[in-house]
C-alpha cells in the first residue's frame, strides 16, 4: 500500500453531471502540491449515473477510490465513512456539486502543515443565489446556535475543511447515530483557521436539500448539542400558566359585573386549550429527545457498503 499523505472525502449524491468538473480541479489543485494524495468518492445511494462515473474514473485513476452505499444514509453518514476510510496525514471533506472550490485547499494544506493550525475551515461570506426566506432562516439557525450551545458555530461554515490526522482521529471518538458534522467539528477543539469566500453557485443540477429537510437536519443540531429546549418547555409552561390565571380572572370578574348567558363555557374552554397546549408542546419537545435516545441505543450501522473500487 503506498503511502499517501494526503486524502480528499469527497460527498456525492446524484452528481452525474458535476462530477467530471470537479475531478478535473481537485487533480489540478493537488497535483501542484508535489503530495501524493488519493481521493475517497463516497456515493450516498445516488439514482442516476454517478456511480458507472464514479467506477470509470477509479479504473482510470489508481489515486480515485470508491465507495458506495446500498441506499441513501444522508450526508452525515457519508462524511463519517469518508473519515474512516482516508488514510493521509491531511484529510479534506469537499461535496462534488462544485460550491465548494479545491483551489483553496493548497493554502489551506499550507496553514495546517505549518503547525500552528490544526483544522482549516471555509465559511461563505455572503449567500447570493439563495432563495433570501431561506437565507434569513439560515442565519437565524447559526445566531440561535451560538445562544443555546457552548460550541461556536461558525455562521456561512461549510463542511468544506482540511485537517490532520490528529483532529481526524478525535473527530472520529465521538460515534453518536445523530450526528451533526458543523457541531461535531466545533466541539472538539482544536485550533481552526477559517478561509472566507464568495459564494459559488452549482456546476450542475441542483441541491437535494429542501426547506424541510434543512429544518429537520437544524433541529437534530439543536437537540444534539443543547439541552436548553426543554428548560425552555418549562419556562413556556410557567408563562401559559401565568396568562391563564389572568384570564380566568377577567372571567370571573366579567361574570361578576356583567353576567354571563352561558355560565361556564367559557372558562372550560380556556382551562382545556391551556392544559392541552402545555401537554402538547412539552411532550413534543421531550419526544425528540426520546426519539434521539431510541436511535442511539439501536446501535444500528451508520452506513451499509454495497461495493468499493
Amino acid at each position: 500500500m503506498r503511502k499517501v499523505d494526503m486524502t480528499l472525502v469527497v460527498l456525492c449524491f446524484d452528481e452525474e453531471g458535476a462530477i467530471p468538473v470537479f475531478y478535473e480541479g481537485a487533480v489540478k489543485a493537488c497535483a501542484s502540491l508535489s503530495r501524493q494524495f488519493e481521493i475517497i468518492f463516497v456515493n450516498d445511494g445516488s439514482t442516476d449515473n454517478t456511480l458507472n462515473i464514479l467506477k470509470n474514473l477509479a479504473k482510470q485513476d489508481s489515486r480515485v477510490r470508491l465507495i458506495s452505499f446500498s441506499r441513501n444514509f444522508g450526508k452525515e453518514a457519508a462524511i463519517f465513512a469518508g473519515l474512516q476510510a482516508a488514510r493521509g496525514d491531511y484529510i479534506v471533506t469537499l461535496d462534488a456539486d462544485g460550491q465548494d472550490p479545491p483551489s483553496l485547499i493548497p493554502d489551506m494544506l499550507e496553514t495546517v502543515a505549518s503547525g500552528e493550525y490544526d483544522c482549516a475551515g471555509t465559511r461563505r461570506v455572503n449567500r447570493s443565489g439563495e432563495p433570501p426566506v431561506r437565507s434569513f432562516f439560515a442565519r437565524r439557525f447559526y445566531a440561535l446556535m451560538k445562544k443555546i450551545t457552548e460550541i461556536e458555530v461558525v455562521d456561512g461554515a461549510r463542511d468544506f475543511r482540511l485537517m490532520n490526522r490528529k483532529y481526524l482521529e478525535a473527530v472520529l471518538e465521538l460515534r453518536e447515530q445523530n450526528r451533526f458534522s458543523k457541531g461535531i467539528f466545533p466541539w472538539v477543539g482544536f485550533k481552526t483557521k477559517w478561509f472566507e469566500y464568495e459564494n459559488i453557485e452549482r456546476t450542475k443540477g441542483k441541491t437535494k436539500w429542501s426547506f424541510w429537510k434543512l429544518f429537520l437536519y437544524s433541529l437534530d443540531g439543536i437537540i444534539a448539542f443543547s439541552s436548553k429546549p426543554l428548560a425552555v418547555a418549562s419556562v413556556f409552561g410557567i408563562i401559559i400558566f401565568m396568562v391563564s390565571l389572568v384570564l380566568i380572572a377577567f372571567i370571573v370578574i366579567r361574570r361578576i359585573i356583567w353576567g354571563d348567558p352561558v355560565d361556564g363555557w367559557a372558562s372550560t374552554v380556556c382551562i382545556i386549550l391551556f392544559c392541552s397546549g402545555i401537554q402538547l408542546f412539552t411532550t413534543g419537545i421531550l419526544g425528540q429527545y426520546v426519539a434521539k435516545i431510541y436511535t442511539e441505543v439501536k446501535h444500528r450501522p451508520h452506513y451499509i457498503i454495497k461495493e468499493t473500487a
